[in-house]
């Protein structure tokens, strides 16, 4: 059976040390956790154009972590010298993205940043920096909600966050799943799903390789992926 095909929003970077210009580039576990599950990643430009056409090939939406949302786009002005990494064009295109895939059912796993922005693509808002942020911590949770215990399977799990914002209100038809002991939302669901969402905000690449746990998020959302492919064939 062919791969579904997994979209992931490139990040721009200023360089990268294999190339002689800046670069659209995505994390190789991020990649290399999809290819495990069964999925073939591909890398997307977050450029113009109408999102419909450009990603109307895609089985299911992968939105990875990268720099902070222009907090405009949830209708603040920026609150603190920490926010990073702005970018007009990509803020743009990952809301335009995350607002198709809710639209049209297509499977959407969200990491760290792509939390974020599905969260202020339905109406919610973050917290700009956090008092204590969750830079370089690894952290126990369990699931909350049926959703998310289902994939990651019952009891404690560790996770691997890098992250100095966090959801502030999330927003209408979103359900915490998942939440740290400081009040962090650390994962989201669907309150009535209508296609396959998860969103974390740890990052699960990073031990997806040796943790049955983490790699489960990419087996199921590529198993929804490939359940949403077949449907439409």
């Amino acid at each position: 059976m062919a791969r579904p095909l997994i979209a992931v929003p490139g990040r721009f970077s200023a360089s990268a040390s294999a190339l002689r210009y800046g670069a659209v580039v995505n994390a190789r576990k991020l990649l290399a956790a999809v290819h495990r599950a069964g999925g073939e990643p591909l890398t997307v430009l977050p450029a113009g154009g109408d999102v419909d056409e450009r990603l109307r090939w895609a089985d299911g939406l992968l939105l990875p972590g990268g720099g902070d949302l222009d907090p405009a786009r949830y209708g603040q002005q920026p609150a603190s010298a920490e926010i990073y990494d702005v970018d007009v064009e990509q803020d743009a295109f990952d809301l335009a993205a995350a607002g198709w895939a809710a639209e049209h059912g297509v499977p959407v796993l969200a990491i760290c940043r792509g939390l974020h922005v599905v969260n202020v693509a339905r109406g919610g808002d973050l917290e700009q920096h956090m008092d204590v942020p969750h830079r370089h911590v690894t952290q126990p949770v369990h699931a909350t909600h049926p959703a998310l215990g289902g994939v990651l399977g019952p009891g404690e799990v560790v996770i691997s966050c890098y992250h100095h914002q966090r959801v502030a209100r999330l927003a209408p038809g979103l359900r915490p799943a998942a939440m740290a002991a400081d009040g962090t939302v650390e994962a989201a669901v669907e309150a009535e799903p209508a296609g396959w969402f998860v969103g974390v905000q740890w990052h699960p690449e990073d031990t997806a390789e040796t943790d049955p746990a983490q790699q489960g998020l990419f087996t199921a959302f590529v198993a929804a992926a490939r359940e949403f492919a077949g449907a439409r064939v």
